[in-house]
C-alpha cells in the first residue's frame, strides 16, 4: 500500500469519527495499531480538517431562504449539516488541497551487503549502499535526509527548485550533479563525481567540483581529494589515508558482515583500493591488504595487530 493510500485511509477515518453517531471505535483502534505510522497520519488528517474547518467558517455564506410565514430561526446552510457531512464538505472544498500540501515523509533502508536504487518523481535517482537509510518526501521529490550509511545521488538539475540533502547537521544543494554522501557516527563526507555541490549553502557556501570532497566533523569542514566516487556500486572501495575505523565501517556496509577494528589500530591510516568480491569469504586476504591480522569472531571479522 502506498503512502498516499494510507493518507486517504487516515482522512476517511477522521471524517467518519467526526460523525456524532460514529460507533466503530474498535475498527479505528485496530487500524491505528496496525502500523506505528498510522497514528501520525491520523493526527495529520485531524489537523488538516481543523485548518480546513477554520477556512470554511471564514467564508461568506448566504442565509437559507424561508417562506414569509415560516417562524423557524434562519440558519446558515453550512451549519445545518451533520458532523460527517460537514467534514466531507470541508475535505471537498479545501481539505484535500490542505492535505496534499503537507509533508509526506517515508524511509528507504537497506540491509548490510544490499544495494538498492530509488527512482524519484522528478527523474533523479538515489542508489543506497548496504546498511543505509534515507528519508524522502512524497510531497516534494527534491529533498532527502541521509539518516546513516552511504548513497550515490544522480540529480536532475532544476535551478528553480534545487535538490537539497541533509545529513546530520550538514546541508548541501546540487548544482547539476552526481555525488556521494556518507554519514555515520564519524561525521559526514560528500564527494562529487559530476557537476557541483554547494555545501552549507546558508553559511560556509563551500563549492565542490568533480574530484573534490569534504568531510564535516565536529562543526568543521575539511577538504579532501575524491577518487573513484561511487566505486562501491561495482564492488570497489577506494581509500586515501583513511583511518582503519572508517575502512571497517565501509567494509561492514558492503560485506554484509560486521568488521571491527582493535581500538589501538582505529586511527592507523590506509590508502588503496579493495575489491570486495575477492575477499567476501577470505579474511586472510583482507589482512594482507590492510597489513593487519584478521580473526573470525562468530559472524564478525576483527582487525588486529599482526605483529
Amino acid at each position: 500500500m502506498t503512502g498516499r493510500q494510507v493518507d486517504e485511509q487516515a482522512l476517511e477515518w477522521a471524517i467518519r469519527a467526526a460523525d456524532p453517531h460514529f460507533e466503530d471505535w474498535d475498527g479505528l483502534t485496530g487500524w491505528l495499531e496496525a502500523d506505528p505510522g498510522n497514528h501520525d497520519r491520523y493526527d495529520d488528517a485531524l489537523t488538516a480538517m481543523a485548518e480546513a474547518r477554520d477556512r470554511v467558517a471564514a467564508m461568506p455564506v448566504q442565509a437559507e431562504p424561508v417562506a414569509a410565514n415560516d417562524e423557524r430561526p434562519v440558519r446558515h446552510g453550512f451549519w445545518r449539516w451533520g458532523g460527517s457531512a460537514v467534514a466531507a464538505m470541508l475535505v471537498a472544498v479545501v481539505g484535500v488541497s490542505v492535505w496534499n500540501e503537507r509533508s509526506q515523509p517515508y524511509a528507504v533502508e537497506t540491509a548490510p551487503g544490499e544495494q538498492r536504487a530509488v527512482q524519484l518523481a522528478d527523474g533523479s535517482e538515489i542508489v543506497l549502499a548496504g546498511g543505509s537509510r534515507v528519508t524522502l518526501d512524497r510531497a516534494d521529490a527534491r529533498v532527502a535526509s541521509v539518516e546513516h550509511g552511504e548513497m550515490l545521488f544522480r540529480v536532475r538539475h532544476d535551478a528553480a527548485h534545487p535538490f537539497r540533502v541533509t545529513a546530520g547537521d550538514t546541508q548541501m544543494v546540487d548544482l547539476g550533479t552526481v555525488f556521494d554522501v556518507t554519514h555515520d557516527a564519524g561525521g559526514t563526507r560528500i564527494a562529487v563525481a559530476e557537476g557541483a555541490v554547494m555545501v552549507a549553502p546558508d553559511s560556509a557556501k563551500l563549492r565542490l567540483e568533480p574530484g573534490q570532497a569534504v568531510v564535516a566533523r565536529g562543526g568543521e569542514l575539511r577538504r579532501q581529494v575524491a577518487t573513484d566516487v561511487g566505486g562501491w556500486r561495482e564492488g570497489r572501495l577506494t581509500f586515501d589515508n583513511a583511518p582503519l575505523s572508517d575502512v571497517a565501517r565501509d567494509l561492514t556496509r558492503q560485506l554484509g558482515r560486521t568488521v571491527r577494528v582493535d581500538p589501538a589500530l582505529a586511527a592507523r591510516p590506509f590508502s588503496g583500493t579493495i575489491d570486495i568480491r575477492s575477499l567476501r569469504d577470505d579474511p586472510a586476504r583482507l589482512g594482507r591488504l590492510l597489513g593487519v591480522s584478521v580473526r573470525a569472531d562468530g559472524k564478525e571479522w576483527v582487525l588486529g595487530d599482526n605483529r
